[in-house]
C-alpha cells in the first residue's frame, strides 16, 4: 500500500513543479501568473541568503529561470525516472527550494496567501521522504529476515 502511495505522490509531486516551473520560465500557460511572478522574484532576489551574505546583486531574471529549471528538472525526476536515489536526490533539492522559497516570503513580508502553497509542498515533499524511509526500511528488514531463515510477519 505504501509503495502505491509513494509511487502517486512523487508522480503527482512532479508534476505539479513541471507545471511551475514551466510558468517561472515562460508565459505560455499563463501570461498573467508569469508577468506577476517576474514581479515578485524582483524582491525575492533582493533577499537571497548567498546575495545578502556575500553582499552582491542577484539578476532576478536568472534567479527565476535558475529557480524554474530546477523545478522542472527536479520534478521530471520525480515523475518519471524510476531510480529511488534520483528522485531523493529531487525530493531534496525541491525541499530545498520550498524551504528558500518560505524564507524569501517571510522576508518580503508576503501575506499569508502568497506563502502557503510554500508550506504545504514543503510538508508534501518532506513526507514523501518519510514514505520512502519507511517503505525501504521495511523492505530491507524483510530481507534481512528472509535471509536469516526466518519468517516476517
Amino acid at each position: 500500500m505504501t509503495s502505491v502511495v509513494l509511487k502517486s505522490l512523487s508522480i503527482l509531486l512532479g508534476l505539479f513543479f513541471i507545471f511551475i516551473g514551466i510558468i517561472k520560465l515562460t508565459p505560455y500557460i499563463s501570461k498573467d501568473l508569469h508577468k506577476d511572478l517576474r514581479k515578485h522574484y524582483v524582491k525575492y532576489a533582493k533577499v537571497f541568503p548567498i546575495a545578502s551574505f556575500f553582499d552582491i546583486k542577484i539578476p532576478s531574471k536568472w534567479y527565476r529561470r535558475v529557480i524554474g529549471g530546477l523545478e522542472v528538472v527536479c520534478g521530471i525526476c520525480l515523475a518519471l525516472i524510476p531510480h529511488h536515489k534520483i528522485k531523493n536526490a529531487a525530493n531534496i533539492t525541491l525541499l530545498s527550494l520550498m524551504l528558500l522559497a518560505v524564507y524569501s516570503h517571510y522576508m518580503v513580508n508576503d501575506p499569508f496567501e502568497r506563502c502557503g502553497p510554500a508550506l504545504v509542498f514543503t510538508f508534501m515533499l518532506g513526507g514523501r521522504l518519510v514514505i520512502w524511509y519507511q517503505t525501504d526500511r521495511r523492505e530491507r528488514l524483510a530481507a534481512q529476515a528472509t535471509t536469516n531463515g526466518v519468517k516476517q510477519d
